[in-house]
């Protein structure tokens, strides 16, 4: 990364947002955080800022005022709750959530920081999004918004193309985040049998994510656009089994 830029991380206060900001600005590079919590560290090229994600005028107030205060030239939309249920379990309430949180969100703080990278003529627009979005028990409501993260991304990709603005989807699973250990007891065996199930033998983890990340974010990656980059040691070819 030759040149300065200001990188918008949504959750950037833990797990693989957190582990992204501090990637960046040990590398010279400025990072916006906003979640629902600040982060627990501090650097002088690092800005906070605390906003539910899920409040779609929340989400409009802060992507404005993030905007009007900083040059943002890329994005990395990664806050994500999963509320795991099986069908008969599943409300209709967690989809209208989810769909703002991991759909909303991100178009309204892309719509806030658009004029400016458009006028730079550069842009990186990278959403977290999952493995389960190709099908997961107990994920009616995650699995389907993160799905419809796969098909804005490529229509993005798509009318920004000529803008010099690039769109793109890094898809994790299974990583060992709090995100994870909420849903699977940490050390348990539980955990243990899911890992043996990943080809490549272990859980991932959140520098694996992080660097898939960086490499689109890079300013090299500008011929790379509307693709979905799976990090989740070849599960995505033959699921995690029981």
């Amino acid at each position: 990364m030759s040149e300065i830029r200001t990188t918008l991380i949504t959750g950037g206060n833990s797990g693989i947002g957190e582990t992204l900001a501090k990637k960046l600005v040990e590398s010279g590079q400025r990072v916006v955080s906003v979640g629902l919590e600040k982060p627990d560290w501090t650097h002088d090229l690092l800005a906070a800022y605390r906003a539910d994600l899920s409040d779609i005028e929340e989400t409009r107030a802060i992507a404005q005022e993030i905007c009007r205060d900083h040059a943002v030239d890329r994005l990395v939309h990664n806050a994500g709750v999963i509320l795991p249920n099986l069908l008969p379990d599943a409300k209709p309430e967690d989809i209208l959530m989810l769909a703002q949180l991991h759909l909303g969100a991100p178009m309204l703080l892309t719509q806030a920081a658009l004029e400016g990278m458009r006028a730079r003529r550069f842009g990186r627009i990278v959403f977290v999004s999952s493995r389960a979005a190709m099908g997961a028990a107990t994920r009616s409501a995650y699995s389907a918004t993160k799905a419809g993260v796969h098909g804005m991304a490529r229509t993005w990709a798509l009318e920004l193309a000529a803008s010099g603005i690039t769109v793109n989807v890094v898809a994790p699973g299974p990583i060992l985040t709090d995100n994870f250990w909420g849903i699977i007891p940490k050390g348990s065996e539980q955990q243990e049998r899911m890992a043996r199930n990943v080809p490549v033998g272990r859980l991932g983890s959140r520098e694996d994510v992080a660097h898939a990340i960086s490499f689109f974010l890079d300013e090299r990656s500008d011929f790379v656009t509307g693709q979905v980059l799976y990090v989740c040691g070849g599960t995505s070819l033959v699921g995690l089994g029981p």
